[in-house]
C-alpha cells in the first residue's frame, strides 16, 4: 500500500522542471509567468508552460489570471504544495549527508 503512494507522489513530482519551480515558489511565495522564464533558463516555454499545466491539475500550483491588456498571469503554491516543505526540507537535509561514493575496482594491470 505503501509504494502506492509513493508512486503517486512521484508521478505528481516527476518531470526534469517540476521540483526546480516548486522550489523557485518555495523561495518566492508568488512569480509571473515571465519570472519563472528567467529563474529557469534552461527550460523551454513549452516545457515550462507544461509543467506548471500538470502541476496546477494535481493541485501543488495555483494559476491566477489578471483580466488585463497584456495579460498577467501569477503563480502560487497552494496551501497543499506548500505543505511538502518539511518533507523537500528533509529531503535536501538527507541528501546534504550523502556519504562520499565508493571508489570503483582497481584497473586490471596487464
Amino acid at each position: 500500500m505503501a509504494a502506492t503512494g509513493v508512486e503517486a507522489a512521484f508521478r505528481m513530482l516527476e518531470g526534469r522542471w517540476k521540483m526546480v519551480i516548486i522550489f523557485h515558489l518555495f523561495d518566492r511565495a508568488v512569480l509571473r509567468f515571465s519570472e519563472l522564464e528567467r529563474a529557469i533558463p534552461g527550460v523551454s516555454q513549452k516545457m515550462l508552460i507544461q509543467q506548471l499545466r500538470d502541476l496546477e491539475r494535481d493541485g501543488i500550483v495555483e494559476r491566477v489570471v489578471y483580466p488585463q491588456v497584456p495579460p498577467k498571469v501569477e503563480y502560487r503554491l497552494t496551501p497543499w504544495g506548500q505543505a511538502m516543505c518539511p518533507a523537500l526540507d528533509a529531503l535536501l537535509e538527507w541528501a546534504a549527508h550523502r556519504p562520499p561514493p565508493k571508489a570503483g575496482p582497481a584497473p586490471c594491470a596487464d
